[in-house]
């Protein structure tokens, strides 16, 4: 079945954390964490609706400049989700630079900040080119659990950590996958057009069955009549979980197995060799064994090991070797490639 969304590490495993996931439909991107963002073109970038940040140490938002500048003379709003005192790094991000040329007659680029904690939103705030992103307190929309953003297609989850400071960890979940089934599709004589990601949108949303789709303009046809000539297709949503700097402690142990439980893809940091445990306890920060524990815990089909510490260079083999024998499998069910292109296992 088609994916949803693609999932990218922004950078190398050494180098900043930072995951892309891009639309396959849609102008549309998120990134969870905003460090180093060079790596990405401008246009990936300019993509982006929703910025996920798990804390604001410098390597996880140092990104916001280039984003900022990418974005000041668009008209386009861009959300973005944190831990608490998120909207105060915002703030004084924007308070850093002179905006006297900005007026009512600027482009109409916006920021919409929030702060979260799992009681709910602390803060809500609007920054506005045109108001020279003077800060603006706004409603905040009631949570319902851990959800920080319900979308008729997908909802994002968090996890409140410890890592010194409140760290965020993050799941994508995607209510239901739909595929479109060509053969099917051409057996009713309908086309392939862009009514079909209104189809999608009916059958993700549990439209009525009788709901009326206008393929074609002398062609009408039911929700229910493509799902029962299987020229729709549905399946289990696509999960991605974002998980990095976090203790391994057994709060933090509960929490991120609960959010990572079953997800197709993990990312999650895997800094620290076991034999450097205690550096990593005292940095609050995993070991790839630790993470690797977690993978196996949580069950997932697939992790991925990032944000190495720059201490191994040239051992990176020896990170990913604990945190394969740590995810509980005795010889590996898939092969996948780091975005460096070097060989590692997966937890089928």
């Amino acid at each position: 079945m088609t994916l949803l969304v693609q999932p990218r590490l922004v950078n190398d495993p050494f180098s900043d954390a930072g995951l892309l996931l891009d639309f396959r439909f849609g102008n549309r991107a998120m990134l969870f964490d905003i460090g180093d963002l060079s790596p990405l073109s401008p246009r990936e970038i300019l993509r982006v609706s929703h910025v996920f940040v798990s804390h604001m140490h410098m390597d996880h938002f140092a990104g916001f400049d280039r984003l900022l500048r990418l974005f000041l003379y668009r008209n386009k709003t861009v959300h973005f989700f944190g831990p608490p005192g998120l909207t105060e790094a915002v703030q004084a991000k924007l308070n850093a630079y002179t905006w006297n040329l900005l007026d009512e007659q600027s482009h109409d680029f916006m920021i919409a900040a929030c702060d979260w904690t799992p009681a709910g939103f602390r803060h809500s705030r609007l920054f506005r080119a045109r108001s020279g992103f003077t800060r603006q307190d706004t409603a905040s929309n009631p949570t319902d659990g851990n959800i920080l953003l319900d979308d008729p297609d997908f909802r994002i989850e968090a996890a409140m950590l410890d890592h010194g400071v409140p760290c965020l960890a993050f799941a994508f979940q995607e209510k239901i996958r739909v595929n479109v089934q060509k053969p099917q599709l051409e057996a009713l004589g309908l086309p392939v057009g862009p009514w079909l990601s209104e189809a999608k949108r009916a059958v993700r949303r549990r439209a009525d069955p009788e709901t009326t789709l206008a393929p074609t303009a002398d062609r009408h046809i039911s929700v229910g009549e493509l799902l029962g000539a299987g020229a729709l297709r549905t399946g289990p949503g696509q999960k991605i979980v974002y998980a990095t700097d976090l203790a391994f402690n057994e709060a933090n142990l509960a929490r991120v197995v609960a959010l990572a439980h079953g997800a197709n893809q993990l990312f999650i940091e895997a800094g620290f060799l076991q034999e450097d445990r205690e550096l990593a306890a005292a940095k609050r920060h995993l070991t790839a064994a630790e993470a690797g524990t977690i993978a196996r815990l949580a069950g997932v089909e697939h992790a991925v090991p990032m944000h190495f510490s720059p201490r191994y260079l040239g051992h990176e083999d020896k990170l990913h070797a604990e945190f394969v024998a740590h995810l509980g499998v005795g010889s590996a069910s898939h092969v996948n490639k780091s975005r460096d292109g070097r060989v590692f296992d997966h937890l089928r």
